[in-house]
C-alpha cells in the first residue's frame, strides 16, 4: 500500500523542501525491517524527478538519533578542508590496535593504513582514528561548522564522544540532505574536499552500477542498538540517494550489517543493480 502526500522536509543550509505531490509513502516495505526484527526507516530521493519514497514518514521527519559513525563524513569535509589531513591517501599516524595475546608484532600487522581505509573500517582502527582526528581538528573549529550548517541539533557540549553518546542527534532527512549536496559539491567546502570524501564512500562498481555508502552503529542510553546505512546508487549516470535507521532492543545485533542488507533487499525491488534506471 502507498499514498501520496504533502510534507516539507527541511534541513537548513543542506536540502531542498518537498513540494506538493513529490513524497510517496510505501508501506510495503515495512516486511523487510520486520524480517530482520527491527524497528527502522528508508527513504530514497530520486534526484531526476525529485521524487521521495519514504517508509515510515513520522520517524523519517521526526526521530533524531546519534549519527554515529555517518559523522566520520562530517569530520572528513573538516579535516581535508582545514589541511588536517592532506587526502584519502595520507598515510595515518593512528596507532594500530591488536591483541596482545594473539602473538603479532606490530611488524607483522603491515603497514599502516591510509585515511580512506580508516573511513571504510568498520571496527577499532576507525573508532580510533575518529577520536584522534576530533582532537586534531579542534572544538572550536568543529562547533563552527556545525553551527555553520546547521547539523542536527548542533549540541556538542564538552563530551568528548558527542557524535556517538546521544549528544549530537540528527534525523535521516538531514541526512539524506547532506548526501545530495555533497555529491554534487553543493556545500560550503571546496570542490576537491568534496571529491575526496565522495570517493572514499565508494564501496561497489561495475559496468552496471555504482554503490556508495557509509554504514554506523552504537547503543543507545537505554541499552537500544541503532544503525544507520546512507549513501547512494548511480546507474546510467542518475543518482538516487538513500538512507536507512534500524533500531533493536538486542544491543548485540550487528546493525550495520542489518541495515545493509535492508538497504540492499529494497533498492533491488525498486529495480536497481540491473542497469535499468
Amino acid at each position: 500500500m502507498h499514498r501520496t502526500l504533502f510534507s516539507v522536509l527541511v534541513f537548513p543550509l543542506v536540502f531542498l523542501g518537498c513540494a506538493t505531490g513529490n513524497v510517496t509513502v510505501e508501506d510495503s516495505l515495512g516486511r523487510y525491517f520486520d524480517s530482520a526484527g527491527v524497528k527502522g526507516t528508508f527513504g530514497l530521493f530520486d534526484n531526476g524527478h525529485g521524487q521521495f519514497t519514504i517508509y515510515n514518514l513520522a520517524g523519517y521527519r521526526d526521530s533524531f538519533y546519534s549519527p554515529a559513525q555517518t559523522f566520520d563524513i562530517f569530520q572528513s569535509l573538516i579535516a581535508i578542508q582545514t589541511g588536517v589531513v592532506k587526502d584519502d591517501s595520507a598515510a595515518s599516524d593512528t596507532p594500530i590496535p591488536y591483541v596482545a595475546d594473539s602473538g603479532l608484532r606490530s611488524a607483522d600487522l603491515g603497514p599502516p593504513p591510509n585515511f580512506g581505509q580508516e573511513f571504510r573500517d568498520t571496527g577499532s582502527v576507525n573508532e580510533l582514528a575518529f577520536l584522534i582526528l576530533v582532537q586534531d581538528i579542534g572544538r572550536d573549529t568543529l562547533q563552527k561548522w556545525i553551527d555553520s550548517l546547521q547539523y542536527g541539533n548542533r549540541r556538542t557540549k564538552d563530551h568528548t564522544e558527542f557524535w556517538l553518546d546521544g549528544t549530537l542527534r540528527i534525523n535521516c532527512d538531514e541526512q539524506l540532505g547532506l548526501l545530495k549536496k555533497l555529491y554534487f559539491n553543493q556545500l560550503p567546502f571546496l570542490a576537491r574536499t568534496q571529491e575526496i570524501v565522495s570517493r572514499m564512500m565508494a564501496m561497489e562498481s561495475n559496468s552496471v552500477y555504482r554503490l556508495s555508502y557509509k554504514t554506523a552503529a552504537v547503543k543507545k542510553e537505554d541499552g537500544h542498538g541503532i544503525g544507520w546505512v546512507m549513501g547512494w546508487v548511480e546507474e546510467n549516470k542518475h543518482p538516487y540517494f538513500f538512507v536507512v535507521n534500524v533500531e533493536s532492543a538486542d544491543g548485540t545485533k550487528d546493525l550495520r550489517q542489518t541495515g545493509l542488507v535492508i538497504a540492499k533487499k529494497i533498492l533491488q525491488q525498486m529495480g536497481f543493480f540491473e542497469g535499468k534506471k
